[in-house]
């Protein structure tokens, strides 16, 4: 088995992070200007560019979200809201990308994991993509796995057509700013009826200080077609504040499946304010699996929309907050027709001062009928961490059938007992347990990718069990 290292890594294990010196010629802070720059290298169509400037508009007039963690230290004007690395774009081979950013990659085996099971790589360093490949084999049934900087040029009309339709820029402040500032992400196209059997990877990485990240994730999976991405995201720590505000857009058509996986480990100085949403149509099925670690503050609630008959969504996300982190997550979930289902399971560890939220909104439209929705929540705290459950649950059908259970607690003192009676030492029995806990979750994710999401939570864990 080949051990896909993109997540296992802590940040502090690349803190020999490369040369900064390119990031000299990005100002901070935003501005009209820097929005015109944006456009033009990339040499974008003319709707674009307005586009960013009405986003631009609807960003400095809309106000900080207050409803959740409090985001007001977050130093708006000391972001760098675009840099690029003097280094070629999107490189089809590993032997083009530049030796530094490549050495970066390589220690997240990502060449590595590509070779043994991946149908296709692409990766972004700060605001462009460097490498972006797919298999010749799927290639040849149309599917279309491209750096959305080269999607909008080569196939216009679909980016047009979709691009900020499923999260629009008005749809919040942080969605406004990613309006006017997105760069690079990822394109992916899945024609009617292709199955796509191998996953697809994307990474992206944050490598400066007092950087913003603003990828755009475009997927749309056509009638009867299914595919499976991973997404992982990493930052060193410096002695400022960064920004990740990424948006992902998910088309579901007639009968198709879908699933994204993603571990966010952000350094504890990145405010992680990132917006997923998916349109499922009628029989389609949409999965979200997700983990977050690290981050000071995280508010990430992916959501599904479900448009079409027997459409269904299934959310299951880990969350772990360390000391002087809080970790705001959830899902969403609207239902528009009939029969349609939801599952919902949200896992979060607490340590030390670390704050755990499960945040989630449900909401049954009135002509929705038959709705069956399952929500679980559980919390496992260790010291002086809080964990707050927040559902908001609105019902429009009384044909709907909801149920919603939340826990928290402790490590039981039996089951440790027991454990160390059998000769397990305490610090391992306790690893064991939350292990355990998060096991529903975990073992969604392909078997490389869950062995690493388990020792990163075990180092995440390190010195604070007990």
């Amino acid at each position: 088995m080949t051990t896909v290292n993109f997540t296992s890594l802590r940040n502090e294990d690349l803190e020999s992070h490369n040369s900064q010196d390119y990031v000299k010629n990005f100002v901070k802070g935003l501005d009209e200007q820097l929005i015109r720059k944006i456009s033009a290298d990339k040499k974008e169509p003319q709707w674009l560019l307005d586009h960013r400037l009405s986003s631009l508009k609807l960003f400095l007039e809309m106000p900080n979200p207050t409803w959740g963690p409090d985001i007001s230290q977050l130093n708006l004007d000391g972001i760098r809201y675009y840099a690029t690395a003097d280094t070629k774009k999107n490189a089809k081979t590993w032997d083009d990308v530049d030796p530094e950013i490549k050495s970066t990659f390589e220690k997240l085996k990502i060449p590595e994991s590509e070779k043994a099971f991946l149908a296709g790589v692409g990766t972004q360093y700060e605001s462009e993509v460097v490498y972006h490949s797919l298999k010749e084999k799927w290639q040849k049934k149309g599917i279309i796995f491209l750096d959305l900087d080269i999607a909008i040029h080569e196939h216009e009309e679909i980016v047009k057509k979709y691009f900020m339709k499923c999260v629009p820029n008005t749809d919040h402040k942080y969605a406004a700013l990613h309006g006017a500032v997105f760069s690079g992400g990822t394109f992916l196209y899945v024609p009617k009826g292709v199955i796509l059997d191998e996953p697809l990877q994307a990474y992206f990485r944050m490598n400066s200080e007092s950087m913003g990240q603003f990828e755009h994730t475009l997927i749309i999976i056509e009638e009867g077609a299914e595919a499976d991405y991973i997404e992982g995201c990493s930052a060193p720590k410096y002695g400022e504040d960064s920004l990740h505000a990424g948006c992902v857009e998910v088309y579901l058509g007639k009968n198709s499946k879908f699933r994204y996986s993603s571990v966010e480990n952000w350094s504890t100085n990145t405010y992680n304010l990132n917006t997923k949403r998916a349109i499922v149509g009628e029989s389609a099925r949409m999965q979200w699996v997700g983990g977050n670690l690290g981050s000071a503050v995280t508010m990430l609630y992916p959501a599904s929309v479900l448009v079409g008959k027997n459409a269904q969504s299934d959310y299951l996300g880990i969350a772990v907050a360390s000391k002087n982190q809080n970790q705001d997550t959830g899902a969403k979930v609207t239902i528009l027709a009939d029969n349609c289902r939801a599952n919902i399971i949200a896992k979060s560890i607490s340590k030390d001062s670390g704050i755990s939220t499960y945040r989630g909104i449900v909401d049954i439209k009135a002509n929705a009928k038959n709705a069956i929705v399952n929500i679980e929540c559980d919390a496992l705290l260790f010291g002086k961490a809080v964990s707050d459950t927040i559902p908001k649950i609105s019902v429009g059908n009384e044909s709907a059938n909801i149920t919603h259970e939340a826990s928290a607690g402790k490590i039981s003192e039996e089951v440790l007992f027991f454990l160390e009676t059998r000769g397990i030492s305490e610090e391992k029995a306790k690893g064991m347990i939350v292990n355990g806990f998060l096991d529903e979750v975990v073992k969604t994710l392909p078997m490389e990718y869950s062995v690493e999401l388990n020792h990163l939570i075990e180092l995440e864990m390190e010195g604070s069990i007990g």
